[in-house]
């Protein structure tokens, strides 16, 4: 199967979050952005939900970084979602941990975050 839509999310490395946190920021990203996408960009989620809704997480250096990704993104017409912790467990309340993007073509969604690494 060609898979050519995809979402990103993108985690903010300096704050070194533990495997289970992380992974609880990046599921509040991913759901976000398939709810907004289904709303706003229905053609993008479904065959981005079709074509298995592959998801990719990589890391930004810094609050800054995350926010320019954030506006590149939306600036390409794709879907965001920013992603701000509670503070029950290992953070501060109201620290952005991650940024959600997509669903969309993998070559827009690539133009604002190919030069990321791998999380």
């Amino acid at each position: 199967m060609m898979m050519e839509h995809k979402m990103v999310i993108v985690v903010r490395w300096d704050l070194k979050l533990s495997a289970g946190k992380m992974a609880a920021q990046v599921a509040h990203a991913a759901v976000n952005c398939a709810f907004a996408a289904k709303r706003r960009t229905p053609d993008r989620f479904d065959r981005w939900y079709a074509e298995g809704q592959r998801k990719v997480v990589v890391k930004a250096p810094s609050l800054q970084e995350l926010y320019a990704i954030k506006v590149a993104a939306e600036d390409l017409g794709l879907v965001t979602s920013l992603i701000t912790d509670a503070g029950m467990t290992e953070i501060p309340p109201n620290t952005v941990t991650c940024l959600g993007i997509g669903p969309g073509p993998e070559a827009m969604v690539d133009k604002v975050t190919g030069h990321l690494k791998l999380a």
